[in-house]
C-alpha cells in the first residue's frame, strides 16, 4: 500500500514550475528568431531544439559541469550559499531544459502561422513592439501556443534521465515519480512501480484530456461567433 505520495506533489510542483518557466522563455525565444534573428538563424534554431534529440543523460551531465561545484558558476553560487545541484531546483532546471524545445517549436511554428500585414498596421497605429507581442501576435497564435504549454507540462512530468544525473533520487526532495518507477522496479517492488505507472498515465491523459476539450470550446465560440448565433 502506498502512504508516502511525496513523488506525486514533488512532480506536480516540479512540472508546474518548469512550465511557468518554459512558456516565457519559449515564447520569447520563437518571437526573436521568427521575426528579429536574421543571422545565424539556422544555428540558432538548431541549439535551441538540441535538448529534444540529446539523450537526457548527456544533458544532465551538461548541467552537472554549468551548476557543480568545480564549475565558475558553481563556485559563486556556493560561495552565497546556494546550492543547485541535488536540490528541487535541480528537478526544475533539468525540467525546463527538457521541456523548452517543445514550447519553443510549438510557439514558432504557430508565429509563423500568422499574417505580418497585421503587425505592420499594428506599427502605423503606433504600437510599441511589446504591445504587438502580447496584444496582436500571442491571441492570434494562442491555440498553437496552449498545445505547446501543454507538450511541455507533460515533458516535465515525465523527465527522468536529466533529473536523476543532475538532482539525484532523495525521497521528499527530488524523488519524482518517474524516479519512483524506476527504483521501485529495480528493486523488486512492481506493485509499487505499477501504481505509479497507472497514476502519472491517468493524469497525463486527464492534461491531455481537458487540452482537448477546451480546444473544442473555443472552435464552436469562434464558430457561433462567425455566424452569429
Amino acid at each position: 500500500m502506498i502512504t508516502n505520495f511525496s513523488p506525486l506533489w514533488i512532480s506536480l510542483r516540479t512540472a508546474m514550475a518548469s512550465t511557468f518557466i518554459t512558456f516565457f522563455l519559449g515564447l520569447l525565444g520563437a518571437w526573436y528568431v521568427t521575426f528579429y534573428l536574421k543571422k545565424f538563424k539556422g544555428l540558432v534554431d538548431s541549439l535551441f531544439t538540441l535538448p529534444l534529440v540529446l539523450p537526457p543523460t548527456v544533458l544532465g551531465v551538461f548541467l552537472l559541469l554549468i551548476f557543480g561545484r568545480n564549475s565558475g558558476l558553481g563556485q559563486v553560487l556556493h560561495s552565497i550559499g546556494i546550492q543547485i545541484v541535488f536540490s528541487w531546483w535541480a528537478t526544475v532546471i533539468a525540467a525546463v531544459v527538457v521541456s523548452f524545445p517543445l514550447m519553443y517549436k510549438t510557439a514558432k511554428g504557430a508565429f509563423e502561422q500568422v499574417d505580418s500585414n497585421l503587425f505592420y498596421a499594428a506599427r502605423t497605429l503606433g504600437a510599441t513592439e511589446w504591445r504587438i507581442f502580447w496584444k496582436v501576435m500571442v491571441p492570434i497564435a494562442w491555440p498553437g501556443i496552449a498545445a505547446g504549454t501543454v507538450l511541455a507540462f507533460t515533458r516535465a512530468l515525465g523527465e527522468f534521465g536529466a533529473t536523476l544525473m543532475f538532482a539525484g533520487n532523495i525521497p521528499g526532495k527530488t524523488q519524482t515519480i518517474p524516479m519512483a518507477i524506476f527504483f521501485a522496479v529495480e528493486g523488486g517492488q512492481m506493485d509499487r512501480a505499477i501504481f505509479w505507472v497507472l497514476l502519472i498515465t491517468l493524469l497525463t491523459i486527464f492534461v491531455m484530456f481537458m487540452m482537448n476539450f477546451w480546444n473544442n470550446h473555443q472552435k464552436k465560440r469562434l464558430t457561433k461567433g462567425a455566424f452569429g448565433k
